[in-house]
């Protein structure tokens, strides 16, 4: 089952606004984040992930993109999905989902993301602040 918010940010401390702000001077549509791959492997692999903001305009849509190359045969490029804002959003409060992504928190203080694509299933855990404060920087 689907779980959707509004489309307003989310609330917060001061600091963390003040925080938010500075940040969104460097980069207000996209931010680099470390994911924990989660596999049976014994060792952890962390992966860079950008996350970016209205790709191709739409101001309500996020992207996230993974640092590898397209599996052999593909068109190319980085493994991708788009996905609604207001999904990642409600992903950090309860588990919510649409089409090949699904997200749900881990926690207090992680949320994992589920990708869906031809070649399998990726699990991602990340840490939930820095999200939060890409999601505030989205509605500025």
């Amino acid at each position: 089952m689907s779980r959707t918010v509004e489309d307003r940010p989310l609330g917060g401390t001061d600091a963390e606004s003040a925080a938010a702000e500075a940040t969104a001077a460097e980069s207000p549509a996209q931010v680099q984040l470390r994911a924990n791959l989660v596999t049976d492997a014994p060792v952890p692999t962390c992966l860079p992930v950008t996350l970016r903001h209205a790709p191709a305009g739409d101001r309500r849509a996020l992207l996230i993109e993974l640092p590898v190359p397209g599996p052999p045969g593909s068109k190319g490029g980085r493994p991708n999905w788009t996905f609604p804002r207001a999904l990642l959003e409600a992903g950090l409060r309860a588990p919510a989902e649409q089409g090949d992504v699904r997200i749900w928190p881990c926690g207090r203080v992680q949320v994992v993301l589920e990708l869906h694509a031809e070649q399998g299933v990726l699990l991602l855990q990340l840490d939930s602040a820095p999200l939060v404060r890409f999601l505030r920087r989205t509605y500025e």
